[in-house]
């Protein structure tokens, strides 16, 4: 099983720990909650630990750090390709 963490009970999102394949397992450490990976998932990169629906907040730190911008299904890749960056935004 891979681990993960996430750094607020808020979080929506996880930074796994090593490379995930899919349908592997993923542990959030502390929590409990576990789930399969939809799909690879590079080292150090985030997961999403619950369903985040197109438009809404990415929540990492117990922060906002972008908004989906299609459906993420839980154990799903989040990065570029599926969220856009608050922090770009400001910065635009």
């Amino acid at each position: 099983m891979a681990k993960a963490l996430a750094a607020d009970s808020s979080d929506n999102v996880a930074t796994v720990l090593e490379d995930v394949v899919r349908g592997q397992l993923i542990e959030i450490a502390g929590t409990g909650l576990s789930f399969a990976a939809y799909c690879d998932i590079a080292r150090f990169h985030k997961v999403a630990s619950e369903d985040i629906p197109a438009g809404s907040q990415v929540t990492k730190y117990g922060h906002p750090i972008g908004c989906a911008t299609s459906d993420i299904r839980k154990g799903d890749h989040v990065h570029v390709h599926n969220m856009a960056s608050l922090r770009a935004r400001r910065e635009a």
